[in-house]
């Protein structure tokens, strides 16, 4: 029997419930948080509790050792908070280059900056939370001790992950933890067997009885930069014990009367923001319209190409966001774009692994969360010992010095993952979110624009085939992508490519409340294990 084969198309009716709704990627993470509500707990409450969860029962795409972004709804008040981590103090160009690098690596210890999520998740239950930590975090500690079984996608990209580190890591000293822990019979967990981790358990038991401080200040931070010191890395616990999650300013654009909302740079939600401040001075008419889709294409490749050129750190970002998100900058960008396909100045753009998470509760409370690894299991170190796999955001930064990203010690990278949401008069609309590295800023802008513009409910808005830039003039295009319109883009200049395997194209998750009535609308992924868990 299959568990990736379907012979129909798979079609999922919109999940309508009033006193609250959890959507991610994996339902045992969404009835985690389901049953914070239930107790009591609010939105926050569910939202940590799903996002802890997902630590172990889909460490494919974030762990322990990840990091976190937030937009927080309380009150009828937009909060951002930035779980993103700096590199290490004692890192540089020049060392990274002096061990052989001409590029930062993928994996290992260099690319290791530090995890902020832990302390997103504290950050978040301190300033709005109900319940304490040891309550919701439970879940995730309960199945990680009793273990669970493996899901569909999850048990595929397990098992990728798996062949590739053996080819590349199976003699190297450095890995033998990522197998101990997730290969522990010398082959990764199939899909329908259980796997489970105790030092996982008892890790996240210490953070959540010490709402995390053991993890940037006590024994956890100890057992971290032994492992860093004892494999050649730059991390040190001077780094962990200098940090805490960041309370932000949410950023926003207008687009056709709602605000859809980011969280500022580091991240890379300034690109969707950039993309739809092109895109609100052209009318749409329909979803199949040739020239609508050709528009959406270029207005994101420009978007793209100045995202890449100015995004980095808050405190050292030469061009500001208000100028990049003014009339002017949008209109110049529109007057790049022509009936032909233009070819950007970026490169070639790599997928990543991610997990989105939406939460909402019977009082108007919503959060829109994301947390990632980065490429699937990050660097593929795992802390021995303790479970904690660590990501490897610092692939980002540049090695050359003139780049607005240049690595530079206790800097913050380009970052990838982005929560959105979107608000009308005041109001909240709700959280909505698109994971997978580079293609989040693109499934935001077809997300947003499929609520908006083409009026479509929440499930179809995620349902609807995607479409996603590459690097120059290659655009791929889902399986199920009308060919009409593959073949009009291709005589525009655009070069298509027909993906079949639609798991590069993003997995989101939506909610949206109605003002009036306080009823909760949601839509889950079609393109993963995702699942809507309400009452």
């Amino acid at each position: 029997m299959s568990y990736l084969t379907y012979p129909y198309r798979s079609q999922r009716m919109a999940t309508i419930a009033r006193n609250g709704m959890v959507a991610t990627s994996q339902p045992l993470a969404a009835q985690a948080g389901l049953d914070m509500l239930k107790k009591g707990g609010n939105a926050v409450d569910a939202a940590i509790a799903t996002a802890a969860c997902l630590t172990v029962v889909e460490p494919t795409s974030n762990g322990i050792g990840g990091d976190a972004f937030a937009l927080v709804w309380i009150k009828d008040k937009m909060y951002g908070l930035n779980g993103s981590g700096p590199s290490p103090q004692g890192i540089s160009i020049e060392k990274v280059k002096e061990l052989g690098h001409e590029k930062m690596p993928s994996h290992g210890w260099i690319p290791v900056t530090v995890p902020g999520a832990p302390s997103a998740w504290a950050e978040l239950s301190k300033r709005f939370g109900r319940l304490p930590l040891t309550e919701v975090l439970q879940p995730a500690i309960a199945y990680a001790r009793g273990g669970y079984p493996v899901s569909p996608t999850l048990g595929k990209y397990w098992g990728s992950a798996y062949n590739i580190y053996q080819k590349r890591f199976g003699e190297d000293a450095s890995y033998q933890e990522w197998f101990r822990v997730f290969a522990p019979d010398g082959k990764p967990p199939q899909i329908g067997e259980m796997w489970k981790s105790e030092d996982h358990a008892n890790t996240l038991q210490e953070i959540a009885e010490t709402n995390a401080e053991s993890f940037y200040r006590g024994r956890l931070a100890d057992e971290i930069d032994a492992a860093s010191k004892a494999h050649g890395g730059f991390l040190r616990k001077e780094d962990l014990s200098a940090y805490k999650a960041e309370w932000v300013e949410p950023i926003s654009v207008n687009y056709r009367g709602y605000d859809v909302w980011e969280i500022p740079p580091n991240g890379q939600g300034l690109v969707a923001l950039m993309a739809l401040n092109i895109l609100k001075g052209y009318e749409f008419s329909h979803r199949e319209d040739l020239t609508g889709l050709h528009l959406q294409l270029e207005a994101m490749k420009q978007a793209f190409t100045d995202g890449k050129t100015y995004i980095t750190d808050a405190t050292t970002m030469k061009a500001s966001v208000s100028d990049l998100l003014s009339e002017e900058f949008a209109e110049r960008a529109r007057e790049k774009i022509t009936e032909e396909a233009q070819i950007p100045e970026p490169g070639t753009l790599p997928k990543g692994g991610t997990v989105y998470l939406a939460t909402a509760d019977g009082e108007g409370n919503m959060v829109s969360f994301i947390q990632s690894n980065y490429m699937g299991f990050g660097s593929g170190i795992v802390v021995p010992n303790t479970g904690i796999g660590l990501q490897n955001r610092g692939h980002d930064f540049s090695l050359n010095v003139e780049d607005e990203n240049a690595l530079a010690p206790g800097k913050k990278t380009y970052h990838t993952i982005i929560p959105g949401f979107i608000s009308k008069d005041g109001e909240a609309v709700g959280p909505f979110g698109v994971m997978g590295g580079y293609m989040q800023p693109q499934g935001h802008v077809q997300v947003a624009m499929n609520m908006i513009d083409f009026d479509l409910n929440p499930q179809s808005a995620l349902d609807a085939p995607r479409w996603q830039w590459i690097s120059g003039k290659k655009i791929e295009v889902e399986h199920d992508f009308p060919n009409h319109l593959v073949q009009g883009l291709a005589r525009k200049g655009h070069e298509m490519v027909v993906a079949h395997d639609s798991g590069g194209f993003g997995r989101g998750q939506v909610i949206v409340r109605n003002p009036e009535t306080g009823v909760l609308t949601g839509g889950t992924e079609k393109r993963t294990d995702g699942s809507i868990a309400s009452y």
